[in-house]
């Protein structure tokens, strides 16, 4: 990190000296206007207002500074303001520059349902640059169009018909887990165990591996991956964005291995009538082993192995980040957290000795999953994703050119008081009813890019806190810590709690 720093610092001051120079020597690019193709030639439409920033780093340095300081939403709510034509009402789309592009950032309900509405149309999926070095594909691919493809082998497999089949896996491994690292512990660090259970998981459901070994090879290199995605894209010993590229080739080294063994597998078993055959069929990785090119070509392994990289950070790290919130947000509300548990108790003890959870049981969790729906209001995993303009169109009478990149972020809405009254204030009755505003609450995307995996995220959670809520009451070691986004929401200090276990006599009577 100090190297980073380091590097970050020369950067700002040649920047400086370059933003210096060409101010002497008259440099000034003035206020973009380009003429639009229409019936009235002399129409012309300005870009949406903002700043480059500096020079090289863009914005990108106040756009992280903001999340760091536990706050990001006010980089978007301070430029509304600024770039707003009247004091009425906030500007609904402006101009920054992050991650070396210029970006036009829509900032309302209506400008969420624009991109969405309008993908593939005026718009399609974008992936930084730092993506594509962190996951390189080979000469058939890219990122964006690797995305599409996975998006059409995950949507079925991760529907909820497909999921209530692994219901009683998650279950399963939830008990286990709780039994190991929590049942005889009076104090455990809930960041590190929600990483821990979570990835287990996504071993378990995704590739059907369970050697600790094997999980244990894959996890810590996974931890340092996302963390590049947004970094300053400096490849030197000692930075973020170094260290999520040598992270990303030891996870895909170890996967590769994997998705060779299962190929060898799949080859042996290949009758129809096999039980391994079918078994095998049922499986995620077996299903992209068995995908093809738009060609018609079979997926090259290492493309395969790509995918899945991308997929478990996704599985991985937005389950992980919001099972940790959620833990946090009750601790903090004990009101809340007695409402869950008598919720919690009721399914747990309609249950027999020992069965497992099933779907009419997840369709019961309707305050818990509400709890966890503000928590991802308030906590978002994921803060926006980009888009890049596929031709000239104008919005909010501003013109978009044709390769713009695009940004949404939930926290243009999120926190907005224009569509969630007081919105710092935690409250999980926001979603009984009819719910949020259209558009104005999307920790999940919009379109058909929403995200594949939201029903997989929602089962594995309410699983998960189920068996914990049940089972145990918790509070805070350090009652002032909080979740700082760096650059995702993390707790402070890892979110230490004391564990107070249920007596069977006093869960029962509640």
């Amino acid at each position: 990190m100090e190297m980073e720093m380091l590097i970050l610092y020369v950067l700002i001051l040649f920047s400086s000296l370059y933003y210096v120079f060409g101010m002497l020597i008259g440099t000034n690019n003035g206020s973009c206007r380009l003429r639009r193709g229409t019936k009235n030639e002399h129409e012309v439409h300005q870009l949406p207002p903002g700043s480059t920033g500096w020079p090289i780093i863009g914005e990108g340095l106040a756009f992280l500074m903001t999340a760091k300081r536990g706050a990001p939403e006010n980089f978007i709510a301070e430029r509304r303001i600024k770039y707003s034509q009247n004091k009425s009402s906030s500007c609904k789309v402006f101009t920054t520059s992050l991650l070396r592009e210029s970006v036009a950032v829509l900032c309302s309900a209506a400008g969420n349902k624009f991109l969405f509405s309008n993908e593939n149309k005026l718009v399609k999926s974008w992936w930084p640059d730092n993506i594509d070095t962190i996951f390189p594909t080979s000469e058939k691919t890219n990122s964006a169009d690797a995305s599409i493809r996975l998006r059409k082998v995950l949507s079925p497999f991760l529907s909820p018909d497909s999921l209530r089949k692994h219901l009683g896996i998650m279950d399963t491994v939830a008990k286990h887990h709780l039994d190991v690292f929590w049942s005889h512990q009076k104090q455990v660090k809930v960041l590190s165990l929600t990483k821990k259970y979570t990835f287990v998981l996504v071993c378990k459901i995704f590739l059907n591996v369970e050697d600790p070994q094997v999980i244990a090879k894959l996890e810590e290199p996974m931890q340092h991956i996302a963390a590049g995605f947004i970094s300053l894209p400096i490849n030197l010993p000692g930075t973020t964005f170094n260290r999520a590229i040598r992270s990303a080739k030891q996870v895909k080294k170890e996967i590769e291995e994997i998705v060779r063994q299962r190929r060898i597998d799949l080859d042996q078993h290949a009758s129809p009538g096999d039980e391994n055959s079918r078994h095998h069929k049922a499986d995620l990785l077996s299903k992209l082993l068995m995908g093809t090119y738009s060609d018609g070509q079979p997926i090259k392994d290492t493309d395969i192995s790509n995918e899945l990289n991308g997929l478990f950070i996704a599985a991985y790290d937005n389950v992980f980040i919001t099972l940790c919130s959620i833990i946090m947000y009750l601790s903090e509300y004990p009101q809340v957290y007695d409402a869950v548990l008598k919720e919690q108790m009721e399914i747990a003890d309609s249950k027999a000795h020992g069965e497992l959870l099933c779907l009419e049981d997840i369709q019961k969790m309707k305050y818990l999953w509400s709890v966890a729906c503000e928590v991802l209001r308030l906590e978002p995993p994921n803060p926006g994703t980009f888009r890049e303009a596929i031709s000239d169109f104008v919005y909010e009478g501003y013109l978009i050119p044709k390769g713009m990149k695009l940004y949404w972020s939930v926290f243009s809405t999120h926190k907005n008081p224009d569509y969630f009254l007081d919105p710092e204030k935690f409250d999980p009755s926001r979603f009984e009813g009819g719910g949020p505003a259209p558009y104005s609450y999307v920790p999940f995307g919009g379109g058909p890019r929403m995200c594949p995996g939201r029903e997989y995220a929602r089962f594995t959670m309410l699983v998960f806190l189920h068996n914990l809520v049940t089972r145990f009451k918790w509070e805070k070691v350090f009652p002032d810590e909080k979740m700082v986004m760096n650059p995702f929401p993390l707790p402070t200090k890892g979110l230490p709690v004391r564990l107070y276990p249920h007596h069977p006599s006093s869960s029962s009577s509640l």
